[in-house]
């Protein structure tokens, strides 16, 4: 059997684009354990755990909070065993809770969807603006005494 790669937190940081103090923040409150320590003590990680994180990491702009986040990985995490699989009644309140957990999602994506809709017309609202502005300060530049044609020739 193939030994598993160990990465150094420093690498998992920058493949999941999380922070060394959020990596750490997360072992703090259970989300995640580093698979193994190194014989000076440094957290090394798996693959498994960078999925772990970037599942996390994809949790977070639904503003899901470390409680639930806890509880969808324990949930995800407990479907998933292959030790000790679970029975088919708590496979299917399993699936249950995971499926209020899909629901609950699906609402926060559409609501930021809706949000990000919005800050896009805004932003276009802006820019609209500025270009209306920008034409009309050119327009009075070439008109105005002083302008970009004052004391140019007289043309017939």
């Amino acid at each position: 059997m193939a030994q598993e790669r160990h990465m150094q937190i420093g690498e998992v940081a920058e493949r999941t684009g999380l922070s060394l103090r959020t990596i750490r923040h997360y072992e703090e409150v259970g989300l995640i354990v580093p698979s193994a320590r190194s014989k000076g003590g440094f957290r090394l990680y798996t693959e498994a755990d960078v999925s772990r994180l970037m599942v996390i990491r994809r949790m977070k702009p639904l503003d899901f909070s470390l409680e639930e986040m806890r509880d969808l990985l324990e949930i995800t995490d407990r479907l998933g065993a292959r030790d000790d699989p679970p029975g088919p009644v708590e496979h299917e309140r399993l699936r249950e809770r995971l499926g209020a957990y899909r629901k609950v999602a699906d609402a926060r994506c559409e609501t930021l969807r809706a949000r990000l809709a919005m800050a896009e017309d805004f932003a276009a609202t802006l820019r609209d603006r500025m270009d209306a502005h920008a034409r009309a300060d050119a327009a009075s530049e070439q008109t105005a005494p002083g302008g970009p044609f004052e004391g140019a020739p007289a043309q017939d």
